[in-house]
């Protein structure tokens, strides 16, 4: 949700819908925005380490918050995705995590 809120228009207020549910044995979060929005063809680099798709000069950050999003949420089973019509248009981002699911000392991240 952090990120709905930073990677906004300068001239929009922020609008931002969080929605979750249960289904097929998963929980699933999404948080939709009316931010900046997001090349499609760009989507799998949002999830990469130190992966930035905009500028410093722009927007500050590291370009790890969404690998270690994905990096956690692949621990417990889970994944994540973004879906965009792409720049100006906002974006959507959804995970989702098996109902029930308990990580052993020998689950590894993938």
């Amino acid at each position: 949700m952090v990120n709905a809120l930073h990677y906004r228009q300068e001239y929009q207020a922020p609008v931002i819908d969080v929605n979750s549910e249960v289904s097929d044995g998963f929980w699933r979060l999404s948080v939709r925005d009316n931010g900046i929005g997001i090349d499609p063809g760009q989507f799998e680099r949002l999830f990469q380490f130190f992966s930035r798709l905009q500028a410093r000069q722009r927007f500050e950050g590291t370009g790890m918050g969404l690998a270690l999003c994905r990096r956690i949420i692949e621990h417990h089973n889970g994944k994540i995705w973004v879906d965009s019509a792409g720049e100006g248009q906002g974006s959507c981002f959804t995970f989702e995590i098996p109902l029930g699911y308990t990580p052993t000392s020998d689950s590894q991240p993938t």
